[in-house]
């Protein structure tokens, strides 16, 4: 079926460009590519039907030159944007002025993306939904303010941006004397990172899980819950390495309190299109983080053991088509597992690392899915996430989507950049990880681990 859709103009670039390029032919609908200077060569831009050049390598004059990506839009006749994940996916006002041109924005409205931009704004929002959040403050205004909530919850308390995700503007701090620096630094860093330097306190849950809840919403009222995702592989920084579905050693009883509180948080919202509630989990009880208003970068574990495709279901939301299933139509078969492959040095401290790509061999078989735009001379240039490619492993359970992945990564060869692909069989072959259900402290201890035993061994 073909989604009410002229022309898209795809607003981003690498895997993602070409994962959403590939839904539009599946639908017969044709694609716009913007690029950068320095993604002249991509396969992104060989792949589409169209491409415009809309400024030099930073970011900051291309993917988010908003007055070049609407020319592009305008000049091609695109009467659709899909954003992509980050760059201006979650910016409200860029959504605005999409539709302010006529344009369709593959996405939530700018009121939605707006009110969860902000996490004070949205933890707000879910309070009054009777969301449970973990104990916290509005936008603080000073150190006092500060040490007064620290006080009344106890340390240790999480520093947090309102702005932005990724770790940035994120400090822990476990005793009062650390308080006005760690403020400070946050500040600073969203400030740097997102344009906006505001940051509130919350009480700091120790060893939490992090768990996301997949949801997609059509304007004429369908929402589906597409099951969740454990994210609690994370580096030092935050950021997710290893994703996997469904969530290992969860009971039948918390999914379902989950899942209704996630179904409650999309219509307190309005939210239409595709969209990720995530939670910190701590035993049984679990809190609302924040809410991505986009499609994620992990969204093939789920498209993997639900077997739907999230990009053409947001093709047609925006089209204004319903929903092409509804709730009782779904059930999760198996379990899949992605890996994200960087171009990052794990024994330097994930440093992202640039140059040109001298061999390439990706992997394949029974359950396995390769999203990249990585070719044998390509160069990876160093404005831009360090991601290369995304590796699925689907097998009947979760033993063989490990063994599968580990598989897979063993087969994979990418030279000419250091990756991430050695540490993260290292990650899959660990017991703890074989176990389940791991906490967002489980890499930085590995880690540390790692650290103690080479000192060990040089003395």
């Amino acid at each position: 079926m073909k989604a009410g859709l002229k022309k898209v103009l795809i607003a981003n670039r690498g895997e993602i460009a070409l994962r959403v390029n590939r839904a539009c032919h599946e639908l017969d609908i044709p694609t716009v590519a913007i690029f950068s200077e320095a993604d002249r060569e991509s396969l992104h831009v060989k792949r589409a039907d169209e491409a415009f050049c809309v400024g030099p390598g930073p970011s900051a004059r291309s993917y988010l030159n908003v007055p070049n990506i609407i020319s592009a839009a305008l000049i091609s006749g695109a009467d659709a944007i899909h954003p992509g994940y980050g760059f201006l996916a979650e910016n409200a006002r860029f959504a605005e002025i999409c539709r302010d041109h006529g344009i369709a924005f593959i996405g939530p409205s700018p009121d939605a993306i707006r009110a969860m931009g902000d996490k004070a704004t949205a933890k707000r929002i879910m309070v009054e939904a009777k969301v449970p959040v973990t104990p916290g403050t509005d936008i603080v205004e000073s150190v006092e303010e500060a040490r007064a909530f620290a006080k009344r919850a106890g340390y240790p308390v999480l520093i947090k941006a309102t702005a932005g995700g990724g770790g940035k503007g994120m400090r822990a701090v476990h005793a009062g004397q650390e308080l006005e620096q760690a403020l400070s630094s946050a500040s600073s860093e969203a400030l740097a990172a997102f344009g906006d330097g505001r940051v509130y306190l919350e009480k700091l849950i120790e060893r939490p899980r992090h768990i996301e809840v997949q949801v997609l919403a059509d304007t004429h009222g369908e929402v589906l819950i597409l099951g969740e995702r454990d994210c609690s592989v994370q580096k030092p920084s935050h950021q997710k390495l290893i994703e996997e579905a469904p969530g290992p050693r969860l009971g039948a009883e918390f999914r379902r309190a989950l899942y209704d509180v996630a179904r409650d948080a999309v219509k307190a919202v309005k939210y239409v299109n595709a969209g990720t509630l995530e939670f910190l989990a701590d035993g049984d009880a679990f809190y609302f983080m924040e809410m991505n208003t986009r499609i994620q970068v992990e969204h093939p574990v789920t498209e993997a053991i639900f077997d739907i495709d999230l990009v053409k279901e947001q093709l047609r939301v925006a089209a204004g088509e319903r929903l092409s299933y509804r709730q009782s139509d779904l059930r999760a078969c198996g379990h899949a597992i992605e890996v994200r492959v960087n171009a990052e040095d794990p024994a330097n401290n994930f440093a992202p690392a640039a140059g040109t790509l001298k061999t390439v061999q990706l992997p394949g078989g029974p359950g396995i899915r390769v999203d990249t735009h990585l070719y044998e001379g390509a160069s990876v240039p160093p404005y831009y996430d360090s991601m290369l490619a995304k590796i699925i492993a689907h097998g009947r359970d979760r033993d063989e989507a490990i063994a599968r992945m580990v598989r897979a990564l063993r087969e994979t060869v990418v030279d000419g950049v250091k990756t991430t692909v050695p540490f993260c069989i290292e990650v899959l072959t660990d017991p703890e990880f074989a176990a389940g259900g791991v906490d967002i402290g489980y890499l930085p201890r590995l880690l540390a681990r790692e650290s103690r035993l080479e000192a060990a061994a040089v003395s």
